[in-house]
């Protein structure tokens, strides 16, 4: 399973202690936000369908994470963007 979380977020295990490493944080910082792994990827498909209505994005290069500090959690989004469309989606199927 964490080959696949890491597949998805696009990292690369070059070292056990890396991968340790890793696991170690997707752990903590699911358990602090009480998300499991499936709802990030969930929502990370979400974001991926409604951003692309306005811009086209580099799918494979997409980070989606929850970071922690002290009492907080917050979603942070790394979204590499192509280029901006001239229309969404949304427009062409209302007009």
């Amino acid at each position: 399973m964490l080959d696949f979380l890491l597949r998805v977020f696009g990292r690369e295990t070059s070292s056990s202690k890396n991968v340790a490493k890793e696991r170690l944080r997707l752990v903590l910082v699911h358990d602090r936000a009480d998300m499991s792994p499936q709802l990030l990827q969930e929502l990370k498909e979400d974001l991926i369908k409604v951003i692309s209505n306005y811009m086209e994005i580099d799918e494979n290069a997409l980070e989606v994470n929850l970071d922690t500090s002290d009492n907080s959690v917050a979603l942070v989004a790394n979204i590499p963007i192509i280029r901006m469309k001239r229309s969404s989606n949304r427009a062409e199927k209302i007009g």
